[in-house]
């Protein structure tokens, strides 16, 4: 009787996943499983912690760093127990990433926006100091500066107010959300900076693309995969380096790290938070309605994150910018109403 018994929650989760679409002969699973953006990951591991210290019976969620990207693509696979029931996102979703789950069935998503946070630029500690601005950025970093060769080997070269030293900068993949967000808040302000790439925008959209967002490859951008810490480590190794990264992991490493001034702002938390500094940006985390029942603890998981978003909650101690009040209680009503994301908005 007494396995019958412990078998009855098993059972109710795989009818549930199966009424969601999982394939046969799914694997039930009783613990919730995030995936997704290395910035918002120590945020999201912080939150299972919480959620296992409120409810010992809750088994602890497993929160994976795969990269926002990464992320989406698991998350939009399908539904079921073989799939994540969260991505987190250091970028809103893509409206091509929000057709493609609903073209695998991922019907009804949950948007979230758990905090903001900036795209820092820094260096070590008594390291290079630069004020740096998009374009000279965009002029040391693309693969095609405005559609011509690429000749700066020093930041000099790009302009002659910058130190004469290696232009070298450590960063995010491709498959980020930090190097997402690098591209649009960085990248592409600096490439806009020429008139004549508004002209080409309009005449071939995707070379404009390229031209904007291709970072060279000449080994002056070192691509140090989802591992933030590793390029905190890189440049701490080496005071000529720059890294790039989510603010929460400078304001982690304050006393190995100084941030570079962008436009003459610094990042810091109240630059970010009034969104004066030109990095500052949105974070979210994705939930699958479906999953909602079949999966143990995750209504009380999304709570979690109500809980401790906001100022002086257990999140903002450890980095995380808090948002207005109003966008707090949007993403609170999202959280514990469960509303759903449409394509409208998206675009």
């Amino acid at each position: 009787m007494k396995t019958r018994i412990l078998a009855l929650p098993l059972l109710a989760m795989t009818l549930s996943l199966a009424a969601c679409g999982s394939s046969p002969g799914a694997a039930t699973r009783d613990s919730i499983r995030a995936v997704g953006s290395s910035t918002v990951y120590p945020f999201a591991k912080k939150v299972a912690e919480l959620l296992t210290r409120s409810d010992p019976d809750i088994r602890s969620p497993i929160i994976e760093s795969t990269g926002t990207g990464g992320g989406m693509n698991l998350f939009c696979a399908g539904i079921g127990a073989s799939t994540p029931d969260i991505t987190n996102a250091s970028r809103r979703m893509k409206l091509s990433e929000f057709e493609e789950c609903q073209r695998n069935g991922v019907t009804d998503i949950i948007e979230i926006q758990i905090g903001l946070d900036g795209l820092a630029l820094a260096s070590a500690d008594g390291g290079i100091t630069m004020n740096l601005t998009p374009a000279l950025v965009y002029k040391a970093l693309a693969a095609r500066p405005y559609g011509q060769e690429q000749t700066a080997k020093t930041w000099k070269d790009v302009d002659p107010a910058l130190p004469a030293d290696p232009i070298l900068v450590y960063g995010p993949p491709s498959t980020s959300g930090t190097r997402d967000s690098f591209e649009e808040l960085i990248l592409i302000k600096g490439c806009e900076s020429d008139p004549a790439m508004s002209a080409l925008k309009e005449s071939d959209e995707e070379e404009y693309e390229r031209v904007c967002t291709e970072i060279r490859s000449d080994g002056v951008y070192v691509d140090q995969g989802e591992q933030d810490n590793l390029i905190v480590q890189k440049i701490e190794a080496n005071p000529k380096a720059v890294g790039v990264f989510g603010y929460s992991y400078l304001e982690e490493n304050s006393d190995k790290l100084q941030g570079l001034s962008m436009n003459g702002v610094e990042p810091s938390y109240e630059t970010i938070s009034d969104l004066s500094y030109p990095g500052a940006r949105e974070m979210f985390i994705y939930v699958k309605k479906a999953h909602l029942d079949a999966i143990p603890g995750l209504k009380d998981f999304l709570a979690q994150w109500v809980s401790n978003w906001g100022p002086g909650g257990a999140l903002s101690e450890i980095g995380l910018v808090v948002s207005p009040p109003e966008v707090r209680e949007r993403s609170a009503n999202a959280a514990t109403q469960y509303t759903t994301l449409t394509a409208d908005d998206l675009k």
